[in-house]
């Protein structure tokens, strides 16, 4: 299928999230609508478009005119195979111990590793974006330092890597859940992939709200590999789920952030273990006091 893309650049959040609200009402219909600010400084935001048909240049002129943009401009993409395409370019990822990899690369995995099979296609939690790379850099650190933990969640799971990274160390009952559907089928196939359904429960749920969630409680190690705002709204129930001694792994955190977040977790009973950095991101080990 041929894809058209239309974009253009304005000044002003409120500004360009009203323009790709308009261009949603466009005929033809775009297929997706993006708005993004520009990482240069320069205050401009991107306000794209993708199009299954050539868009019409009168409507997008008109547009461009009314919330005071740039000209759109108009490309035609190639037909390519994306996701073969991104699974050539993403290569394993080595955290310590564990080898994560898409099966384009099951011939690269060596034998003294634990291998997490993920592949490119699927939700977020690949082991290439920082956060969860530090969240298993995390987890090789406490294995070192020689904890066992024996009943371990990853909350807000995604592609359930670091539950499947738990299952594959600890002799434990490991729960992986996400509020989102399409995560949690994600998470179900990977875990079945990985051979591992009979060491990992998963769940639809938001955080811990979930009966057989509950009926877990405490948990001698949680992982949160989200986004600040929940991190923060969440810290209350993940200390009141944690076993006094165990240990939390928070990720989804800019560099900016990580103060924020110490100071909330100290707050609600657990004190600073260590922080792993990788780019702008950072991720956060706590114990429960």
């Amino acid at each position: 299928m041929t894809t058209f893309t239309a974009l253009t650049t304005l000044p002003g959040k409120i500004n360009a999230s009203d323009l790709g609200d308009a261009l949603e009402r466009l005929t033809p219909e775009p297929i997706g609508v993006g708005v993004f600010e520009l990482e240069d400084g320069s205050g401009l935001w991107e306000v794209g478009a993708y199009f299954s048909e050539k868009p019409d240049d009168i409507s997008l002129a008109l547009l461009a005119a009314v919330f005071q943009a740039e000209e759109f401009k108009i490309s035609e993409l190639p037909q390519i195979d994306w996701v073969s395409k991104v699974q050539r370019s993403l290569k394993p990822v080595v955290a310590g111990r564990f080898f994560v990899y898409g099966s384009h690369d099951s011939d690269k995995v060596p034998p003294d590793c634990e291998p997490l099979l993920i592949e490119a296609s699927m939700a977020f939690g690949t082991g290439h974006h920082g956060t969860t790379k530090g969240c298993l850099l995390a987890l090789e650190q406490l294995i070192t330092g020689g904890f066992k933990a024996k009943n371990v969640i990853d909350v807000g799971c995604g592609t359930a890597v670091l539950a499947m990274a738990a299952a594959r160390i600890f002799s434990a009952n490991v729960i992986a859940s996400d509020i989102d559907s399409v995560a949690h089928s994600v998470a179900k196939m990977n875990i079945l992939a990985n051979g591992l359904d009979r060491n990992i429960q998963c769940f639809e749920a938001s955080g811990f709200a979930h009966e057989q969630i509950k009926t877990k409680n405490p948990f001698d190690l949680i992982f949160a590999n989200i986004l600040l705002a929940p991190l923060l709204a969440i810290a209350t129930d993940i200390s009141k789920y944690s076993l006094s001694g165990g240990y939390v792994v928070l990720s989804g955190i800019l560099s900016e952030q990580a103060e924020l977040v110490v100071n909330k977790y100290t707050g609600v009973g657990f004190s600073l273990s260590n922080q792993i950095e990788i780019g702008e991101w950072v991720t956060i080990i706590f114990r429960k006091i």
